[in-house]
């Protein structure tokens, strides 16, 4: 079980809860025909805000991930649970964080969702949406 949450690109969200909460299940049924581990295919402030977060909370799969060497140090140093599984489409980042990091994800998802004018929902919780 993780801590998830979700960032998207305001323009492409509807803004009715209902509607929105349709569009979210549709993005998270994997079914646009990329590899959901490139960060190149999502919108700039997307792409903004995935570079800025995995400073902090490394991506554990894809071209980002670390090398075994830069594994084993984050794993020697106790931070590997900071490493996060990233999904990535090309109107949503949806991350699935270690519980035991939950408070800080939360944190720093919203800061640099805010710092670059994402939308931020709150999977984990009650679907909150800002």
């Amino acid at each position: 079980m993780s801590y998830d949450l979700m960032v998207f690109e305001r323009s492409a969200a509807p803004q009715d809860p209902a509607v929105f909460m349709e569009w979210y299940e549709k993005q998270t049924s994997w079914s646009e025909q990329h590899d959901y581990n490139n960060s190149e295919i999502s919108s700039p402030a997307l792409r903004n805000f995935y570079s800025t977060l995995i400073q902090t909370f490394p991506n554990l799969n894809g071209p980002d991930a670390p090398d075994d060497e830069q594994f084993d140090k984050l794993d020697e140093s106790g931070l590997d649970v900071y490493l996060t599984d990233y999904s990535i489409g090309k109107n949503i980042i949806y991350m699935a964080f270690s519980w035991s990091v939950a408070d800080d994800a939360l944190k720093k998802v919203r800061e640099i969702a805010h710092l670059h004018q994402v939308g931020f929902c709150n999977v984990s919780s009650n679907m909150e949406v800002e």
